[in-house]
């Protein structure tokens, strides 16, 4: 077929806009040819498992899904009955970004805490998880956190211990949306057990999408008591994949060496490099201290629509000016530098009454 699109085109708007690693085009060519066993009866997704428990211990299982959305609605399903509630920072993208999909699919009720750096504490948690047995209120049952978060913070394995030891003892569960899991293992220089399963995390929605796969994610079940038949779960959320072949090659390709950390690492590398450069440069500001692969930033509003012209990227708060920038694992110093250049020379476009305030919070 013909190229419909500019190859040479770079943006910053999400790590969903790189394409597909190299490494993972080549596990699906080599897994491709012949009649393999459907819906997950096939030699990939069983090494997938011994992949999965390698990394989280033996008592882990891996349940490949489509999507992100899919991954933590089937996850919440399973941990969760139809009165319960899961309680989560207003960042939290099963709150902002899936369209309600948690309520609609999962029937649960979604209860936020709000939070300026997207973390979740236990004395957030405290603020919602109460009235336990009383039947006119939603049951607390999960605590659901995001790593890295949406607005690019990290929970220190310590803060991931200590927020699953309370919510154990209130009798909750503990997910974690692992969507840039390997962007916040990278930033924080520790294992993916390290951040999970030793910090008492029930059940994973462990990424793979934004790291370079073409698309394929996962739940990974840390503890088995936590969850309820994820076979009919996953099936009744239509998230089973007939050709699962292709869904667990990818993940494998991404987590049976070190392709993962690569990838979060080169992402947060770029990330630094960004905004380091920002911090130079008049007239704009870093709002958030750039722990994995998200920079956030003030902009002019002006400026901003100029600059999107050239590098595609989101506004992340239309009322204050800030902005999302993305780095994936395909970004360069060029697209970096390119970048820093392009807003310095909108930047000089703007005229001085327009001139951007850094006092805005």
């Amino acid at each position: 077929m013909d190229r419909l699109h500019d190859t040479g085109r770079r943006g910053f708007a999400s790590d969903n806009y790189a394409g597909v690693h190299p490494e993972v085009l080549d596990a699906l060519a080599t897994v491709n040819g012949g009649h393999v066993g459907a819906y997950g009866a096939d030699p990939y997704t069983a090494h997938l498992q011994t992949v999965v428990q390698r990394h989280f211990g033996e008592q882990a299982s891996c349940w490949p899904v489509f999507n992100g959305t899919g991954a933590n609605v089937v996850a919440l399903s399973a941990m969760t009955d139809r009165w319960d509630a899961v309680i989560a920072t207003g960042h939290a993208h099963i709150h902002t970004d899936e369209c309600g999909a948690p309520e609609k699919v999962a029937g649960i009720k979604v209860v936020t805490v709000p939070t300026a750096d997207a973390i979740m504490t236990p004395a957030l948690l405290d603020r919602e998880a109460y009235g336990f047995g009383f039947e006119h209120h939603a049951q607390p049952r999960v605590v659901s956190l995001t790593q890295s978060t949406e607005v690019g913070t990290v929970h220190s394995p310590d803060q991931v211990r200590a927020l699953a030891d309370h919510a154990h003892a209130l009798g909750m569960l503990v997910h974690l949306d692992g969507a840039r899991i390997a962007n916040a293992a990278a930033a924080l220089g520790v294992s993916l057990r390290e951040m999970t399963t030793d910090c008492g995390v029930d059940v994973l929605s462990l990424g793979g999408t934004k790291a370079g796969l073409m698309g394929a994610e996962a739940v990974v079940v840390l503890d088995p008591d936590a969850v309820r038949r994820m076979d009919f779960v996953r099936k009744l959320s239509m998230q089973l994949g007939s050709k699962m072949r292709f869904l667990s090659a990818q993940l494998v390709s991404l987590y049976d060496g070190d392709l993962w950390l690569r990838s979060g690492e080169r992402a947060n590398a770029m990330a630094r490099r960004l905004g380091d450069a920002l911090d130079g440069v008049a007239g704009v500001r870093v709002t958030q201290q750039v722990a994995a692969n998200a920079v956030f930033v003030m902009i002019p509003p002006e400026v901003t629509v100029r600059l999107q012209a050239r590098y595609p990227f989101y506004v992340w708060d239309e009322a204050t000016g800030e902005v999302r920038l993305m780095c994936s694992w395909d970004t360069t110093e060029a697209d970096v530098d390119g970048f820093v250049a392009a807003l310095r020379e909108e930047l000089a476009r703007s005229e001085p009454d327009q001139e951007f305030s850094t006092s805005l919070g």
